[in-house]
């Protein structure tokens, strides 16, 4: 299952509109605008750390928790996504740039999108989680099979895949064909890429 699929199916979108006061689907433009980014930040981290240091990773900032997390009925706590946001994109200004970014393609506030920017990261993180310990998503509804490495292969491997189903946004936002948007939005934010 792709991610964008899972968003909607698994109610996270729902979850997402909830916190943020916001419909449904400004929620959704929301995240079709972030994805992209986001699961290049996890792509870059497997890059250079390998799956296994990626599925480290995910476990350390609190696996598939986060889902549960952002799914269940309080409010969303951001620091665990503001976390994860650190250590995928590396700095506050990537975070920020990633917003202004989105929010050009997505016609929604760039504070709206710095918002949910950290809740997406939770949400995505939770999902990658239980997609690499073979775990269904969220109430039977299941990440699919191949574990991390296969769903980072078919969600990030290939050019316009990048977005899990948003392949044309990550084609427009994928300035130099690379398969990678947070690249070009790194270099927008004048940091040079990992």
């Amino acid at each position: 299952m792709e991610i964008s699929e899972f968003l909607t199916q698994s109610g996270a979108v729902s979850a997402m509109a909830r916190d943020l006061g916001v419909t449904e689907d400004e929620a959704s433009r929301g995240a079709g605008a972030l994805l992209p980014a986001l699961m290049g930040g996890f792509r870059k981290q497997s890059q250079t750390q390998g799956i296994a240091g990626l599925g480290g990773l995910l476990e350390q900032f609190g696996g598939s928790a986060l889902l549960d997390n952002v799914l269940g009925d309080q409010s969303t706590d951001v620091d665990r996504g503001n976390n994860v946001l650190g250590q995928v994109f590396g700095s506050p200004d990537v975070s920020r740039t990633v917003a202004q970014d989105a929010s050009s393609k997505s016609g929604l506030s760039s504070d709206l999108l710095k918002k949910m920017l950290p809740i997406l990261a939770m949400l995505v993180t939770g999902f990658l989680a239980r997609q690499k310990n073979g775990e269904a998503a969220v109430d039977g509804v299941h990440a699919g099979g191949g574990g991390l490495g296969g769903m980072l292969g078919g969600l990030l491997g290939a050019k316009g895949a990048t977005a899990g189903g948003l392949g044309g946004l990550a084609s427009l936002l994928d300035a130099n064909g690379d398969g990678n948007v947070l690249d070009d939005i790194m270099r927008m934010a004048g940091k040079t890429p990992r």
